[in-house]
């Protein structure tokens, strides 16, 4: 009984060092907080060095050693597996074996034996799909009772004299087997309850990201501007509850929530040099309030004394900052420092989605008057010449034309917009029908075959107009005589499908030589309705050329 409590006090020792150690960053590998190799290596060290440990504060008996050291190697296999429980029993079994004594031997193989059977366990309980309870208290004191069981066995086996073995296993076996286990099992239990408490913070913090995320989203849409700016800067001051948050431009603060706000002012100048070197160096500057300081330079007075300053970002250019505060009598939290970063990276992330959507409304505004302008120039010098040869024979149609002309072109500058109508496709193909169908007389005939449930459905503006021109000026117009135009527009099982068919059959499916007006039309409509819709081309040589559409049904929707 006496080399129980002796064993228990000196493993009281080995706990509070265990207990520290659980409290300190250097846990974060055994819970899982670090790259695989990494972790590997750190908890072969810290067991190893537990496990060593152990055996110094043993206490001899009959030239043996009462120890705890079972409890590093076992616990090594069961939180890393038989080579980590193999690894660390060899390291500290080698150590003891150094030691000397008539068990060196026994106990150097018994300690590796025992770091393999925690590993076997670790295994098992994977394979069974319950690996969670290699972190229980009750499967930590079995497992090392076996062990502890195993190496009583083991001395009664390879040390000598026998005599002598028997009379240690006789003292140390039961001391042993119950200090040991109680020990593992309290051991684990703190790295337990450490365990759970980094889950319940992190999917505290996990919450409040994804809360912010909800909040903020579409917040940026109408900008970066000291409006969203504002609205921001309150959202995230209300889910993380730190006393202060500002956000910056390059040059200014855009808006400041929370302590402080009576001279940190939205509008003025960026008064801290540690702001203008995140953004200069793209980096994140902590001060943790102890360490580092946060010092206003604006007032001896003010109620902040730590931030986390972190560079918003587009793309790769720094385009701001968000500084997250805390009180003076308030450390800055490392997690809150990483929720800071994540918010960081976050609101980058939709800054950089913004910037994209303006580049592609920009490049479809740009598209849509290189069709216009593409159009334009050659259709009104043909329009003009056909005009000029008809008003000497009938000026009165002449001057219809004229009028067709102006309101076609009219309504051509009028049409700004990404979506149309179908039928306001149509009216405008039509338009442009008929000042062509006075160019070239019967050798141009149109026919039209129009699903009535199309007509509303909404397709990218410009969409016909250069497929009906491009089979015109590369089709038609080589032509003698009987020329033809069929235009289609039906549903079609699940999709929209639009036919511009001509009966010359002399499109030329080279890429290079392929119009640029239809290149663009099938670019928009891709942008604009998604990739699994567009425009394929039918030839047959002097027999015909199909160009089909497929959109949505009922059209595009953005």
């Amino acid at each position: 009984m006496g080399l129980i409590l002796t064993l228990l006090q000196q493993m009281s020792v080995f706990l509070v060092i265990a207990y520290l150690f659980s409290k300190s960053p250097v846990f974060r590998p055994v819970a899982g907080k670090v790259p695989r190799v990494r972790r590997t290596v750190l908890i072969y060290l810290i067991f190893s060095t537990f496990s060593i440990l152990g055996t110094y504060f043993g206490l001899e008996v009959q030239g043996a050693i009462a120890n705890t050291r079972a409890i590093g190697a076992v616990l090594a296999g069961l939180i890393g597996g038989p080579k980590m429980g193999l690894a660390v029993g060899l390291t500290s079994g080698l150590h003891r074996y150094s030691l000397g004594g008539f068990t060196a031997f026994s106990c150097g193989v018994s300690t590796t034996v025992e770091g393999l059977l925690g590993g076997l366990v670790h295994a098992y309980l994977n394979r069974s799909n319950k690996g969670e309870l290699a972190f229980a208290p009750s499967v930590a004191f079995l497992s090392t009772f076996v062990a502890e069981t195993l190496q009583m066995l083991i001395i009664l086996m390879l040390a000598r004299p026998f005599d002598e073995a028997v009379s240690l296993v006789k003292v140390i076996a039961l001391p042993m087997m119950l200090a040991n286990s109680m020990g593992a099992a309290l051991f684990v239990s703190m790295m337990r309850d450490q365990i759970s408490m980094y889950q319940e913070v992190g999917a505290i913090f996990s919450a409040k990201a994804v809360k912010v995320a909800e909040r903020t989203l579409g917040v940026l849409i109408k900008g970066f501007n000291a409006q969203s700016a504002h609205k921001l800067a309150s959202i995230i001051h209300e889910e993380t509850g730190v006393a202060a948050v500002s956000i910056t431009d390059r040059n200014q603060v855009m808006a400041f929530v929370g302590k402080g706000e009576d001279h940190h002012m939205s509008g003025h100048p960026i008064a801290n040099e540690l702001v203008r070197t995140a953004m200069d160096e793209n980096r994140t500057i902590y001060l943790d309030g102890f360490e580092r300081q946060y010092i206003c330079p604006l007032t001896d007075d003010c109620p902040l004394g730590s931030a986390l300053i972190a560079p918003l970002r587009i793309d790769r250019e720094v385009i701001g900052a968000i500084i997250l505060c805390e009180a003076k009598n308030k450390l800055l939290h490392r997690l809150t420092r990483t929720l800071g970063e994540g918010i960081a990276n976050l609101l980058s992330d939709q800054l950089l989605r913004i910037h994209y959507l303006e580049q592609r409304n920009l490049l479809m505004e740009s598209e849509l008057k290189l069709i216009q302008a593409q159009v334009n120039p050659h259709f009104l010098f043909n329009a003009l010449n056909t005009i000029s040869a008809i008003i000497r024979k009938d000026a009165d149609r002449a001057r219809g034309l004229l009028q067709d002309l102006s309101s076609l072109f009219r309504k051509n500058l009028k049409r700004s917009g990404e979506l149309a109508t179908f039928q306001d496709e149509l009216s405008h193909v039509n338009a442009y029908l008929t000042i062509e169908k006075a160019r070239f007389e019967d050798r141009l005939q149109v026919e039209q075959t129009i699903d009535p449930s199309v007509l509303n459905a909404k397709i990218p503006t410009f969409t016909l107009q250069p497929l009906v021109e491009n089979a015109i000026k590369h089709g038609i117009s080589n032509m003698i005589s009987g020329g033809r135009i069929h235009i289609l527009a039906c549903q079609d099982a699940d999709r929209m499908l639009i036919q511009v068919e001509d009966n010359a059959g002399l499109y030329n499916p080279d890429p290079q030589q392929e119009g640029l007006g239809v290149r663009i039309v099938n670019t928009r409509i891709r942008n604009l309705c998604g990739s699994d819709y567009g425009i394929t081309v039918d030839s047959v040589l002097n027999e015909r050329t199909i160009f089909r559409i497929t959109l949505p049904v009922g059209g595009c929707t953005s």
